[in-house]
């Protein structure tokens, strides 16, 4: 037995030797595994798996992260196949484990990524690199300066209908992380949002994500006027307007080495003391 280890659903999985022929169905994994030295044992991705680039260009693509091409999985007789339970559906990864031993992940902060990452080094013989990673990772994390002042912030992922962030995601975590209040932290998980109650959450600022759906600086004039247009929350104040910011994604969202590039990211978006002093 190479290796045998629960995945973070819990179940076990067993590998009888290194596996030589790995398809990832997650593109923040498969540039993890890209990351550790991989990536000549990657014989499928996702269409979406763009780290680094070109690399659909040199893979097999079998599909999406929704929806797979069930026959080119089978023609790639894989030997370990990485999905993600919320990329990848129950109906993919029981198809998988048809397949091959698949290994799920479940994160929704920076230790369950940690452990995913070693996880995946334990199931690859790439152990050390992995565990390497982690203490950088970790150590970013550490020297990540709080703000000075603490600001209420909401993120949101999708527009028609508008949707954030709440507590039990990833995203919410690396908010906290950078030191920031999420305004929708009484939600749970990607709740729908009408602006209206987006003022009434009177958040400081708000992050608009360049992915899954990919804002621009029109969806913030868009926002800017909707808040301004709004009927008033208070009969004797006009609506606060926050700041409004398009942000990366990729380095909110994305729980593999990419991290390696979040905690100095996350720093920049941070608010910062006004020196009123003469």
């Amino acid at each position: 037995m190479f290796c045998k280890i629960p995945d973070q659903l819990g179940r076990m999985i067993e590998l009888d030797q290194l596996p030589e022929r790995i398809i990832s169905l997650v593109p923040s994994q498969t540039e993890l595994l890209i990351d550790l030295g991989l990536k000549d044992r990657i014989v499928g991705i996702t269409r979406y798996c763009i780290h680094p680039a070109g690399l659909i260009d040199e893979k097999t693509v079998v599909g999406g992260t929704k929806k797979i091409v069930e026959s080119r999985i089978l023609e790639l007789q894989p030997d370990l196949i990485i999905c993600n339970r919320e990329e990848n559906n129950q109906k993919i990864v029981e198809f998988c484990d048809h397949i091959a031993p698949t290994y799920v992940s479940d994160i929704d902060n920076l230790e369950q990524a940690l452990e995913m990452i070693a996880d995946v080094g334990a199931l690859t013989g790439a152990k050390f690199k992995a565990k390497s990673l982690s203490r950088n990772i970790l150590s970013g994390f550490k020297s990540l300066k709080q703000p000075e002042v603490q600001h209420k912030a909401l993120y949101l992922i999708w527009k028609k209908p508008y949707m954030t962030v709440g507590t039990g995601t990833f995203i919410n975590n690396m908010m906290e992380q950078a030191g920031f209040v999420n305004a929708a932290q009484d939600l749970t998980r990607y709740p729908e949002l009408e602006v209206e109650e987006m003022i009434k959450l009177q958040p400081d600022t708000v992050f608009l994500s360049s992915e899954p759906y990919p804002f621009s600086t029109d969806d913030i004039a868009e926002l800017k006027l909707a808040f301004l247009t709004a009927p008033s929350q208070d009969p004797v104040k006009p609506n606060v307007i926050p700041d409004f910011k398009v942000v990366d994604g990729e380095l909110f969202s994305w729980y593999g080495s990419r991290l390696l590039k979040t905690p100095e990211y996350l720093q920049t978006l941070q608010p910062q003391k006004i020196d009123l002093s003469i």
